[in-house]
C-alpha cells in the first residue's frame, strides 16, 4: 500500500477567500490563487478584516501571524516598519497580517486582546503564540523564527 496523503497546507486568498493548496516546501511568495489569479502571501503585510480572519483561522492551516494594532497607538506606529521588513524577510514561509482594531472591535474581542500592538501566530491551523507589546528589529525576527521553527 502506498502513502497518498497530500501534503502542505491549505491558504486562504485574502482577495476572495478560496482556498489554495499550497505543496510542502514551496515558496509561498510565489503561489498565486487558482480562482482570482492574485499572490497568496506579499512581501509587505496585508490589512485584514475580522470576517476575513475568522475565515483565516477556520480554514488556513498554513502558517501566518497577525499584528492588531490602531491607527492612534504610538507602539504600534513604531513596531510597523519592523514588521513590513519582517513581512518581506520571512515572506516564503509565513504570511504578515494586519487587523485595525478600532475597525474590528468584534474580532479583536474573540481574540481577548487586552492591549494593543499584540502579534497573533497560527500554524497548522492551531493558535501557536501570542505576544502582547511592540516588538522590533531583531527582537521581532527572533520571535517569528523561534515561533515558527525558522532558521536563521
Amino acid at each position: 500500500m502506498t502513502d497518498t496523503a497530500v501534503t502542505g497546507s491549505v491558504a486562504i486568498c485574502t482577495h476572495c477567500g478560496t482556498p489554495n493548496r499550497v505543496a510542502a516546501g514551496k515558496a509561498l511568495s510565489a503561489g498565486k490563487c487558482g480562482k482570482c489569479g492574485e499572490p497568496l502571501a506579499t512581501h509587505e503585510p496585508v490589512d485584514i478584516s475580522g470576517d476575513m480572519l475568522q475565515r483565516l483561522i477556520e480554514r488556513d492551516t498554513g502558517a501566518f501571524v497577525l499584528d492588531v494594532w490602531a491607527p492612534w497607538c504610538g507602539p504600534c506606529r513604531m513596531m510597523a516598519p519592523s514588521y513590513a521588513q519582517a513581512a518581506g524577510r520571512f515572506a516564503d514561509q509565513v504570511r504578515f497580517f494586519k487587523l485595525n482594531s478600532d475597525q474590528n472591535q468584534e474580532a479583536a474581542g474573540r481574540l481577548g486582546i487586552r492591549g494593543i500592538p499584540t502579534l497573533i501566530a497560527w500554524n497548522k491551523g492551531e493558535l501557536i503564540a501570542k505576544q502582547a507589546g511592540a516588538q522590533t528589529g531583531d527582537g521581532l525576527n527572533r520571535w517569528i523564527q523561534s515561533t515558527f521553527r525558522l532558521s536563521a
